[in-house]
């Protein structure tokens, strides 16, 4: 078996604000060792549940987070920026399965530090599909088809992931009380219970199918006010809806949705307030 192994840091156990997961920030640097030994654990359970290859791709921010000395010796870390495909970088037809850890709800929706890629997002759409992350990662991994078979990370994440992929195992490693607030278990106990959810899930891999994206996917963002639309609209191929911050775009398949999406989120972060 070969597993992939996409780590987010905002639905690691414990971390609650921007200050356990911006680097410039003094809980930062906690925070990287908790999200490095969380997903380890991940790596250590796979490699005893039978794969013979597993790779891990920086999901966070610059995508550098990750200390890949802490790892098992065997992981390959796909680490750093740019990526052409970000969050799902180096994922192809010859792995097994994915697993998604450290993943947090899309924005608008209740969740600890919810969000889609950036805090300008209100909402992203595949067709008539409401995605985040979760979402837009796992249709790409079913362009390829390869299963989502575990998400781990807070009670709101659980949720998403259950309703868009049937049969899917989850491990909550937190409870959401509010944006910025959660009910937690600690480092050690959460490893144990990655390590058990993820030889469940890899014994389960069959019942898992592949999140299949349609063909030809109309991409739809809603920004957050109309100076991050009208960035985005600068990308060749979009139409501003009239009258809405929505920005759509009629890709040819979904990894020219997904490359789409970073383009326009990228070039909507250019937007100031003053």
């Amino acid at each position: 078996m070969k597993l992939f192994i996409s780590v987010d840091m905002e639905g690691i156990t414990g971390l609650v604000d921007y200050t356990q997961v911006d680097s410039g920030k003094h809980n930062y640097e906690r925070s990287r060792i908790i999200m490095t030994d969380e997903a380890n654990a991940v790596v250590e359970s796979a490699f005893k549940s039978g794969c013979k290859e597993v790779f891990v791709n920086d999901s966070h921010s610059k995508m550098n987070n990750l200390l890949i000395e802490r790892f098992h010796p065997e992981t390959q870390v796909i680490t750093g920026d740019v990526k052409p495909y970000s969050m799902v970088q180096g994922l192809d037809s010859s792995f097994t399965g994915a697993i998604f850890t450290g993943y947090h709800a899309r924005a608008s929706v209740p969740g600890v530090m919810s969000h889609s890629m950036i805090f300008g997002v209100r909402n992203m759409y595949i067709n008539d599909v409401t995605i985040g992350e979760l979402g837009f990662n796992a249709y790409v991994a079913g362009h390829y088809g390869v299963p989502i078979l575990m998400a781990a990370g807070d009670d709101r994440a659980a949720l998403e992931a259950e309703q868009l992929i049937p049969n899917i195992t989850t491990a909550i490693v937190k409870k959401t009380i509010s944006r910025s607030a959660v009910t937690t278990l600690t480092p050690a106990k959460a490893q144990e219970l990655l390590k058990e959810k993820t030889a469940l899930a890899l014994k389960n891999k069959d019942k898992v199918k592949p999140l299949i994206p349609p063909n030809n996917p109309l991409l739809a963002i809603e920004f957050a006010n109309y100076g991050q639309a009208e960035w985005a609209n600068l990308m060749p191929g979009t139409e501003l809806v009239p009258g809405t911050t929505t920005v759509r775009f009629q890709a040819k398949d979904i990894l020219e949705a997904y490359q789409a999406m970073l383009v326009m989120t990228e070039l909507a972060m250019k937007t100031t307030f003053c």
